[in-house]
C-alpha cells in the first residue's frame, strides 16, 4: 500500500469505534474478575494495553511521516511505543528521526523504562493520538 496523506473521517471513526469496544470489554472483563488475584488482572491489564497501542499504530500504519511530523507528537509517541513493544522487548526505544522529549510526552516514559500500560495511560494516549491524528489527517 502507498503511504497515506488522508484518513476518510468514517475510517478515523471506525477506529475509535474498534478501540472503544476493546475499552468496554476489558473494563466489563475487569470489573467481572475483581474478586479473582489481582497480580493476575494487573499482568493482564498491563499485556492488554501494550498490545492495543501496537493495534492503534497499526491502524494507520500508512500514514506518511511527513504529515505526521517529527516533532514527539502523540503520533511520534505512539509509532515508538509500539515499535519498542515488538522489537525492544517492551523496553522504551528511541527513533533517531523523531525528537521525542520525555517530559512533553504523553506518557512521560524515557529510553530503557519497562512499558507496562495502565487503561488510564492508554486512554490519555489514544485520546492525544486520535487528537492529532484528525489535525493532521483529516
Amino acid at each position: 500500500m502507498l503511504g497515506v496523506k488522508n484518513y476518510s473521517k468514517e475510517y478515523v471513526d471506525a477506529c475509535k469505534a474498534n478501540i472503544d469496544q476493546q475499552l468496554k470489554t476489558y473494563t466489563k472483563l475487569a470489573s467481572e474478575a475483581k474478586n479473582a488475584d489481582s497480580k493476575t488482572i494487573v499482568a493482564f491489564e498491563h499485556s492488554f494495553f501494550n498490545n492495543l497501542v501496537v493495534l492503534l499504530d497499526a491502524f494507520f500504519v500508512h500514514r506518511i511521516r511527513a504529515v505526521e511530523g517529527k516533532d514527539g507528537n502523540p503520533m511520534n509517541e505512539v509509532r515508538v511505543v509500539a515499535n519498542s513493544v515488538l522489537s525492544n522487548k517492551g523496553k522504551m526505544g528511541t527513533d533517531s528521526t523523531i525528537k521525542m522529549k520525555p517530559e512533553n510526552s504523553v506518557l512521560k516514559l524515557k529510553a530503557g523504562d519497562e512499558i507496562r500500560l495502565s487503561q488510564q495511560q492508554f486512554v490519555m494516549l489514544s485520546k492525544a493520538f486520535f487528537a492529532e491524528m484528525e489535525k493532521r489527517y483529516l
